[in-house]
């Protein structure tokens, strides 16, 4: 492997993901992956800049990164880069009163939103809440819409947890897609304006970033 110095010229700042990267999230809050917390911690003591990218949305950022300082990394809740506060922000810019398909773990990211009458969706990974007449109750919004929206928390068709693999947002977002004939607006990765918002919280170009 070469030396840490040569990994690393001409990089100011590093995106790290988190589930599956650093730790198998499960019952009991997890496990860290081997190797991860030292990494974090070997990184935070060199010269660049860090960024944690996720696109966790079963849990608020202040939930999330509890349960990771519990795991033993050196993480706070300004240094993640999470789909649910970027979907706020975009709900307020352009006036949008989602009706949400979301985890109730995650759904305190939205206290400061007006879901009133909505005139959009947002999807999350809502986990047991995809149920048959929730995703119909969606549906039906979207439906009834001269032009509807439909934004959701990522696109991931699975992701690991300590108990096996899981279905993520993305089938269900594709569902409605198909059902409603629309394109959903993908918030969190892989969307470039995530990774966008993500550098400019660190103040690096990309091409300055790994």
């Amino acid at each position: 492997m070469a030396p840490w110095g040569e990994l690393f010229a001409g990089v100011r700042g590093v995106l790290l993901d988190i589930s599956g990267v650093l730790y198998d999230s499960g019952a009991g809050g997890g496990t860290a992956i081997a190797g991860s917390v030292e990494a974090v911690a070997r990184l935070k003591r060199s010269q660049l800049k860090i960024r944690f990218c996720t696109n966790e949305s079963q849990k608020s950022r202040a939930e999330l990164v509890g349960q990771l300082r519990r795991l033993g990394f050196d993480i706070s809740e300004g240094e993640v880069t999470a789909p649910a506060p970027a979907a706020c922000q975009i709900l307020k810019e352009r006036g949008l009163r989602p009706h949400l398909l979301i985890h109730d773990g995650v759904r305190s990211e939205f206290d400061q939103i007006d879901t009133s009458n909505p005139n959009c969706v947002v999807i999350a990974d809502a986990g047991e809440s995809f149920s048959y007449q929730n995703m119909n109750s969606a549906f039906q919004v979207l439906m009834e819409l001269e032009s509807p929206v439909l934004i959701s928390l990522g696109k991931g068709r699975y992701y690991k947890e300590t108990s096996g693999l899981m279905l993520d947002v993305g089938p269900y977002m594709k569902a409605l897609e198909y059902a409603c004939g629309i394109q959903a607006e993908v918030v969190g990765k892989p969307s470039p304006e995530f990774f966008k918002s993500a550098l400019q919280a660190i103040g690096v170009e990309a091409h300055q970033a790994q």
